[in-house]
């Protein structure tokens, strides 16, 4: 089974519905070459920084390089990307009230690299997720992913699998694309970095999202903290998680003196945004009554 290959202007509902039961889809020219030149010479400098992985699956021939929220204004364009932004919407509201910024990676496979294990996204929160689907992930390819260079690896139709599946070589297909193009996979299906047989490296962005109230891969608040993420627009400090992620998730107590602020605020208070002390967010919605309880 082959993955399906959709036009940029593609409506979300449609790339939501093949997801769902596919696992993953390639969608066609999302960004230009210019966009991606502009990209790589903000981002190369870190990329070329960083040091192998040390083991099979981060992979010893694999550099991974992330913070990229704030790194580079190209890749939070790819973030905050309309029509991928809206169909990761889409395909997770069922589980959620808010999607939020899961992680961001540059991954760079280079020649000699083993493929990595197959395995399922999720499975970083464990297996207890196996009644729900935590993830879309994108991988945007910043030079053509061919099967000789290490495309992805892809088994189509094995979201509903179970985690002990026995997979065989027939089952698994690669994520070939032209650079520009981007593969959108769910966190249930099985895929993982191809072998890398070519004498050039195999260069992709891995940004992912999940459901507003699971813990990030990446640390977000680290990776930008206050005071880099109060430059950002407030849709970027939303989903990076200075938000509320549902009524009564994710608020704090400011530190300082005795009535030097307010109590229980959400964490855009923490970016100097104006907001209601001893708010816990929309309880309509938390109770299941909607926005206009």
């Amino acid at each position: 089974m082959s993955l399906k290959h959709l036009s940029r202007d593609t409506d979300p509902e449609v790339i939501s519905k093949i997801l769902a039961t596919d696992g993953a889809l390639i969608v066609d020219d999302v960004v230009s070459e210019a966009f991606i030149a502009e990209l790589r010479h903000e981002t190369d400098p870190y990329m070329e920084q960083t040091s192998n992985g040390h083991d099979a699956f981060s992979g010893e021939s694999t550099t991974r390089t992330g913070g990229l929220l704030y790194r580079s204004g190209k890749c939070r364009e790819l973030i905050a990307h309309p029509s991928i932004l809206a169909a990761s919407e889409t395909f997770l509201s069922p589980f959620c009230e808010r999607v939020q910024l899961h992680l961001t990676q540059i991954i760079r496979i280079r020649p000699g690299e083993t493929a990595q294990p197959l395995h399922r996204d999720k499975w970083a929160w464990g297996k207890h997720l196996a009644h729900i689907e935590p993830q879309f992930n994108t991988i945007w390819a910043l030079t053509d992913f061919t099967a000789e260079n290490g495309a992805t690896q892809v088994v189509p139709g094995s979201p509903s699998w179970p985690d002990e599946q026995v997979i065989s070589e027939d089952q698994i297909t690669q994520a070939e694309m032209k650079a520009g193009s981007v593969l959108i996979y769910s966190g249930s299906v099985f895929h993982g970095g191809g072998e890398n047989r070519s004498q050039c490296d195999r260069i992709g962005i891995n940004i992912t999202y999940a459901l507003g109230w699971l813990r990030q891969e990446e640390n977000q608040y680290l990776s930008c903290p206050p005071g880099l993420a109060k430059e950002l627009p407030k849709a970027l400090q939303d989903l990076a998680g200075y938000s509320m992620g549902q009524y009564a998730l994710g608020y704090y107590s400011p530190p300082g003196n005795p009535g030097e602020h307010p109590e229980l605020v959400s964490p855009g208070y923490a970016l100097g945004q104006e907001v209601q002390a001893s708010s816990f967010g929309d309880l309509g919605t938390a109770l299941g009554r909607g926005h206009d309880a």
